[in-house]
């Protein structure tokens, strides 16, 4: 036999305080004292107490994606995975994009999941802020994670890929085809998986005993712009790199326009490889090398340990790495001489 849910005014009992007060911190307003709230919500998260749907809306179930961003075809691909997992299952998508330094969705965002009566939450290179967290537990909200900005209470499971694995294998394809200045483009260094690529190119430099100069690593933002500016700047240099291995695809197409207005060649005068593998990297002149990830089934893994979350299982493992693979084409090739 299933257990009743609590009342608000059961909730409000225990808790010393008036029923408003308790709607006030299930609806997410803000004129309550901090303990108070906490108090509350710790009693919500108690009773599993979750938000009925509103009146006149369907039952279908609804699970909130929210990205960074979304003008490129990186977060098409995870977004097919998510829609076609929650297709599986008979449930609506919302989409959302960031757009904004903190890689956090802002107070409306919270506001509009609270009003759809939203199941669950996929969270793609964003984060959530701790009164964010606190009021999706309350509310009985999962959140999975696809590609996490930050470290992770243990609780959120997350899907990622084996990114220091592929800044490994770029680099040592670079490092076999005769390349000892080779620099790297990383993404953000507030995102563990640029610092995962990172490291990996670290790894395979050391391991074959060369040095990497600290203006041999920039810093982009997974942008065309990005990459474009920062290979301008790593060209510039006494030495300038014969390859670069960029932490997005993006980037490396950003790469390949500064070596075109720099006169440069590639692979000729300069080997670029990028990670991602999205659909462009093939048609691009010449096609681009770089390091495949399962973004689709990164997708689809959120989604369903999602849903499974929101069917009351616990995910196992909660941590879960798909493998990248070195794709190679036409970007890369043997130092000039």
């Amino acid at each position: 036999m299933s257990r009743r849910r609590p009342t608000l005014a059961e909730v409000a009992r225990q808790a010393g305080v008036s029923v408003s007060t308790v709607s006030k911190v299930v609806n997410g307003h803000l004129d309550v004292a901090a303990e108070t709230r906490r108090h509350i919500e710790q009693l919500l998260e108690q009773h599993q107490y979750r938000q009925r749907r509103s009146p006149g809306r369907q039952a279908v179930g609804l699970i909130d994606l929210v990205f960074h961003d979304l003008d490129n075809s990186w977060a098409m691909q995870i977004l097919a995975g998510v829609e076609q997992a929650a297709h599986e299952h008979g449930v609506g998508v919302v989409v959302s994009a960031v757009r904004n330094d903190n890689d956090r969705p802002g107070r409306r965002w919270l506001d509009n999941v609270r009003a759809r009566g939203t199941d669950g939450v996929v969270l793609v290179l964003s984060e959530l802020s701790p009164e964010q967290r606190s009021q999706l537990k309350a509310l009985g909200v999962p959140v999975a994670v696809v590609d996490p900005v930050g470290d992770l209470s243990h609780e959120v499971p997350a899907v990622g890929t084996t990114n220091w694995a592929g800044g490994l294998a770029a680099t040592q394809h670079l490092i076999e085809l005769g390349h000892t200045r080779i620099a790297t483009i990383s993404g953000p260094t507030h995102m563990l998986c640029s610092r995962a690529r990172v490291d990996g190119y670290r790894s395979a430099l050391d391991a074959a005993g060369l040095t990497v100069p600290d203006e041999y690593i920039g810093y982009g933002d997974f942008t065309i712009p990005g990459g474009h500016a920062e290979t301008h700047r790593l060209m510039e240099l006494p030495e300038p790199p014969t390859a670069i291995f960029a932490g997005s695809d993006m980037m490396a197409r950003g790469a390949y326009e500064a070596l075109f207005e720099r006169g440069l060649r590639v692979p000729q005068d300069v080997s670029v490889v990028g990670f991602d593998d999205l659909p462009e990297a093939a048609w691009a002149a010449p096609p681009l090398t770089t390091v495949r990830q399962p973004l689709s089934e990164m997708g689809q893994m959120a989604a369903r340990t999602l849903l499974r979350m929101v069917a009351g299982e616990k995910p196992h493992p909660r941590r879960v790495e798909l493998a990248t693979e070195l794709v190679k084409r036409a970007s890369t090739g043997p130092p000039p001489s």
